[in-house]
């Protein structure tokens, strides 16, 4: 559902595509089947654009592989097969997949639950499903859909188990609508920023280092530090004091927050210090809270913004991990607000719209946000009682209609000590990204005993805002790489004014600039290399720079320079300072 303006507007759900790609798995698995005969078979779920298969097979897959697969699945849909549903009873279910170990599996876990069993016959084909399916393939088009790519997954998920091989394919109503997502995938991969990370040197993984663990080359260093930068000065415009805290804490302190009570599994195995336990930290807000308790506070003093750039440390299975995105270390620009009641709304309203502030900044334009709250089930999986839940869940209502948004509810997907609100993006592309959270924590106030005195002189206990604008630093930085293209606005980028002099006879006077503009604050690279101008000109325009000049006689003479303008694919003659007042102004205005 979505909320707009207090008014609750149904999402429509297109049933029939998600039909459509179901079946598409059966079909693909059906043709797996009939190519390479003995086949154990995972599970084969929609998800958004398409569908994918889970097998262990005789052997390994190649893309080469994934064109007979498509011939085939095209060969069966023209047989115009029904999709007919059975349920079953457990002992019927383990016959009909007595050769299949990963279904029996799931079997088991189905009878345990009390759940009914059925399966989904086409064909020759029967698998162990609850649906939903088209009736007919004829209501598939054959023309709709490609099979894209292999993937090795673990079964389950659980690197202890076997790893099966899954295919990936996408799928839609009609062949414009795949033509135009296969357009965007290509468009995609360009995009890639793993591939551009590496092409402009901005940042690397070793596995000598560790999986998920980011090396930070120096362009990637400049680029994540004008980022840190602007956002920590806009916090200070804000209010916001900046606070440090260490990597590690004792298990004590991760008792007493409650995370190693409800989130253990995200966490990294203890080290042992003198007989003790210490935790690489998962969150900076127990520091934070320790921090608020060294001293008393009036009321006078609240609201108190802590902020902090902290690097956390979160156990990511391997198979997850993905360059920049998902990680194992990260650092948020993290923050903790300890306000009152009364002051909660204002807080609140005031952290979204800096968010909005910030994310324009850096070039998106569009939002979408998303209301986590606890719902009704699994409540032993969260602190705190009804009535708190209540509470935190309106406040985070009442603040998004002050402020005139709209925004879409999720059940269950709140963290354990409160709701929260996500703030996505809409990249150039279209692609949805989260970004910003905010959550509203009334549990660790009470496990910490915080406590303000009120202008009556009593003891209460305040609220907690936890916020991290960009989220995870190393996140934030792929989507602005794949954003962009690798192509940063000025202000942003490494390198911002590339200088090629076209012989050695315009060394001196191109490192004479290089050094004036380096003077003036502007990221100045000279290339004294003895490579062509052409090449010289070529590698430029490969890191993207968004100022190039090419330095000969007739610059030298005239004192003016001939600026090649990325943005516009042109070149102007300007005199030097007129080119650095106007790279100036771009980095002031954040352009």
């Amino acid at each position: 559902m979505k909320q707009s303006n207090n008014r609750t507007i149904e999402r429509p759900n297109n049933e029939k595509l998600e039909k459509i790609r179901h079946s598409l798995s059966h079909i693909m698995a059906h043709a797996v089947e009939d190519i390479y005969k003995d086949v154990k078979f995972g599970i084969g779920p929609t998800i958004e654009d398409g569908f994918y298969y889970d097998f262990e097979l005789p052997r390994l897959l190649t893309n080469e592989d994934l064109p007979k697969i498509e011939k085939m699945m095209k060969k069966l849909l023209a047989q115009n097969i029904e999709f007919k549903k059975s349920e079953v009873t457990p002992a019927e279910a383990n016959q009909r997949s007595i050769k299949q170990p990963y279904k029996l599996e799931l079997i088991k876990e189905l009878a345990k639950d009390g759940q009914t069993i059925s399966y989904y016959t086409s064909g020759g084909f029967d698998d162990l499903c609850a649906g939903p399916h088209v009736n007919n393939t004829r209501e598939i088009p054959s023309d709709a859909f490609k099979l894209t790519r292999i993937a090795g997954a673990y079964w389950r998920g659980d690197e202890k188990n076997p790893q099966l091989q899954r295919i990936y394919g996408v799928a839609f109503e009609t062949k414009p609508e795949l033509e135009n997502h296969l357009k965007m995938l290509e468009e995609a991969k360009n995009r890639d920023h793993r591939k551009l990370g590496q092409e402009l040197e901005l940042f690397m993984i070793d596995e000598e280092v560790g999986p998920g663990l980011v090396l930070w080359l120096p362009k990637g260093a400049i680029l994540r530090k004008e980022i840190e930068n602007f956002v920590l000065e806009e916090y200070q415009k804000k209010g916001y004091q900046l606070v440090l805290t260490p990597h590690i804490a004792s298990q004590k302190l991760f008792s007493k927050s409650g995370h190693l009570g409800f989130y253990k599994d995200g966490m990294y195995s203890p080290m042992d210090i003198e007989g003790e336990q210490y935790y690489a930290k998962p969150m900076n807000c127990p520091f934070h809270i320790k921090i608020y308790k060294h001293t008393n506070h009036s009321y006078r003093e609240l609201p108190i913004r802590y902020t902090e750039l902290g690097t956390v440390y979160r156990y990511e299975k391997s198979g997850v991990l993905h360059g920049l995105l998902r990680v194992r270390g990260f650092t948020q620009d993290d923050a903790h607000i300890i306000c009152t009641e009364e002051q909660l709304t204002d807080e609140l309203v005031g952290v979204i719209d800096l968010t909005k502030y910030i994310l324009e900044t850096f070039g998106f334009a569009k939002f979408k946000v998303v209301l986590s709250i606890r719902g009704k089930d699994n409540k032993k999986n969260y602190l705190g009682s009804d009535q708190e839940w209540k509470l935190a869940e309106e406040g985070l209502k009442k603040a998004l209609t002050v402020g005139k948004w709209d925004y879409e509810v999720e059940e269950g997907e709140a963290v354990f000590y409160g709701p929260k609100i996500d703030i996505k993006v809409l990249d150039v592309m279209g692609r949805e990204w989260q970004i910003s959270t905010l959550q509203l924590d009334f549990n660790q106030p009470k496990r910490f005993d915080m406590t303000y005195i009120d202008n009556e002189g009593n003891k209460k206990r305040p609220f907690m805002l936890h916020r991290a604008l960009l989220g995870s630093l190393e996140r934030f930085t792929g989507v602005l790489i794949e954003h962009y293209a690798g192509a940063f606005p000025t202000w942003l980028s490494p390198i911002q004014v590339y200088i090629i002099p076209v012989g050695k006879d315009h060394f001196k006077f191109s490192e004479e600039l290089g050094k004036t503009l380096k003077e003036a604050n502007i990221r100045a690279e000279v290339d004294l290399n003895r490579e062509t101008v052409g090449y010289k000109i070529r590698k430029s325009e490969k890191m993207k720079v968004p100022y190039m000049l090419v330095i000969g006689d007739k610059e030298m003479k005239s004192k003016s320079l001939n600026v090649r303008i990325r943005a516009h694919k042109e070149v102007k003659k300007m005199t030097q300072k007129t080119f650095v007042d106007r790279i100036k102004k771009e980095i002031v205005n954040n352009k």
